[in-house]
């Protein structure tokens, strides 16, 4: 009954999650600077290979017309961006989850304590959301650095991609949550993952998928992500679209949180 009382959360007006999350923070100083040098290599190897090497084919070959206006270096800027939101949020919810609740069970410590699974839960959450923010800001002045900035919108494209993070960190912690072993993951990542990197917008406009397979990339939270970090960073769109992707991430990010508070409830409370 302790369990279920302390699982279900707390009343007082001073929240705990804070404490929470001062632990991943603190695990965090130990192994910052390998993922500082990977935060700022791999922009400057996507931009490099695809915008300059690959970019300067296309753009000879094809023109900047199929890309609204835009080279391929500023096309595809801001799709590897949110491409690299979702990537970061689907790691960081994948196998850190699983471990904290199977194999060093931080969780399980955490409860221990005066914390709620919720407490445990916004705690991940929001460190979450500090990788993807700081990741997010060096991929962002590396773009600007390459000239794939366009306009005095486009700082507005870190928040929006650490809100497409959202939209795949909650769903994908719900379903690291009710995992026995890490088989599940390959299939996450091999069968929707990877296919929504290639076929969301990140590297060619949707249009030039199969007519059946464009609402399909539609759906995905990474096109949306894609097509309002694009509209940002050039300069195009408009407020009723831009409202629309946001609203669209949104719904993902807060059913995902609904669902990932059901399943670690029903994975740590006893």
């Amino acid at each position: 009954m302790a369990s279920q009382a302390r699982g279900a959360g707390r009343s007082g007006a001073t929240p705990l999650w804070p404490r929470a999350l001062q632990y991943w923070m603190r695990q965090y100083r130990r192994t910052w600077r390998g993922s500082a040098v990977s935060s700022v290599l791999a922009p400057l190897g996507f931009l490099t290979a695809m915008g300059i090497g690959l970019g300067l084919l296309i753009d000879r070959g094809r023109g900047s017309g199929e890309l609204g206006g835009a080279g391929y270096l500023s096309f595809i800027a801001p799709g590897l961006l949110a491409a690299t939101a979702m990537q970061t949020a689907v790691f960081e919810c994948t196998y850190p989850v699983m471990g904290a609740i199977r194999w060093n069970r931080q969780y399980h410590a955490m409860l221990a304590c005066p914390l709620g699974v919720r407490d445990v839960l916004r705690a991940h959450l929001a460190f979450v959301g500090f990788r993807l923010a700081s990741t997010l800001a060096v991929f962002w002045v590396v773009a600007a650095g390459f000239g794939a900035v366009h306009s005095w919108w486009a700082p507005l494209a870190v928040p929006v991609g650490v809100l497409t993070g959202a939209a795949f960190a909650t769903p994908v912690f719900a379903f690291a949550a009710r995992q026995e072993t890490d088989e599940g993951f390959a299939l996450l990542f091999r069968f929707l993952i990877v296919p929504m990197f290639l076929f969301s917008g990140t590297f060619f406009p949707i249009t030039g998928l199969p007519g059946w397979l464009q609402p399909v990339a539609e759906l995905t939270p990474l096109w949306h992500g894609v097509s309002l970090c694009r509209a940002l960073m050039l300069g195009s769109g408009n407020w009723v679209g831009a409202a629309g992707h946001v609203g669209y991430l949104a719904v993902w990010a807060l059913g995902g949180y609904l669902l990932a508070a059901r399943e670690l409830s029903r994975r740590l409370v006893v």
